[in-house]
């Protein structure tokens, strides 16, 4: 089993560090793991350093640095504009997205989004975005963690402007005759996906998208949910970019 993730907000220059806060307690209380094992950090933006636990605290471990990294941001970068869902879909989406390597999540409200963040209940549900993709990474191992956009969330006219400034831009949708398994992918800059609520994505939307050079595709035969559609499209251009 290889050794667990934990985050800080900047690596140390020295050659030994306290883990405290929630990671240290979390590595400490949680995991309780014990002098002499091997664990990871990483700041989230793609520095890295293994150490090993010299001394346990109450909440908090004593650690040697034995190795340091760096790990290059991927090229193109994968963006997913996902669709605001109700409940815990758009967590489960975040998450699995998070998981399959995705770059950057952009919440989107959708004309047919049922849930509105709106106020403070729209800033906690980014939060909850933004906590459950910093989980999922530290349990991929990532070294960068995704970025989750939105103020908290960003209305169709803004992610038109997004899909205008990307490398390539594509429209999950049922009724497109393009496969994403065939369209021709950038070698740089970034790819944009675009997956709609649980009702769908509504025909002045995909216009609009069409009409600054997104390209609407579908998957297969199948519709899949807004949870599982975007987790679906990366592992399509996971493979196709050789990342996977």
């Amino acid at each position: 089993m290889s050794a667990p993730l934990f985050l800080v907000e900047s690596l140390p220059t020295t050659d030994t560090l306290t883990l405290g806060g929630p990671e240290g307690h979390h590595a400490a209380t949680v995991q309780r793991l014990r002098v002499g094992e091997e664990l990871l950090l990483a700041d989230g933006q793609g520095g890295t350093a293994t150490a090993v636990v010299t001394a346990v605290g109450r909440g908090s471990l004593e650690l040697e640095l034995t190795a340091r990294g760096y790990v290059d941001a991927s090229v193109p970068r994968l963006v997913v504009v996902q669709g605001i869902a109700k409940g815990d879909r758009g967590e489960l989406a975040v998450q699995a997205m998070t998981e399959v390597g995705v770059d950057e999540i952009v919440p989107w409200a959708a004309s047919r989004s049922v849930a509105q963040w709106r106020g403070d209940r729209g800033v906690r549900a980014r939060e909850k975005w933004v906590a459950t993709a910093r989980e999922a990474a530290k349990q991929a191992r990532r070294p960068w963690l995704p970025v989750v956009a939105g103020s908290p969330d960003e209305s169709t006219g803004r992610v038109a402007g997004r899909l205008a400034g990307s490398a390539a831009a594509f429209v999950l949708h049922e009724e497109a005759t393009d496969r994403l398994t065939t369209v021709e992918l950038p070698d740089a800059g970034e790819i944009v996906l675009v997956v709609g609520p649980e009702g769908g994505i509504t025909a002045d939307e995909v216009d609009a998208f069409v009409a600054v050079g997104a390209r609407p595709v579908r998957l297969g035969p199948s519709v899949l949910r807004t949870s599982t559609a975007g987790v679906a499209a990366l592992t399509v251009l996971a493979t196709r970019l050789s990342r996977w």
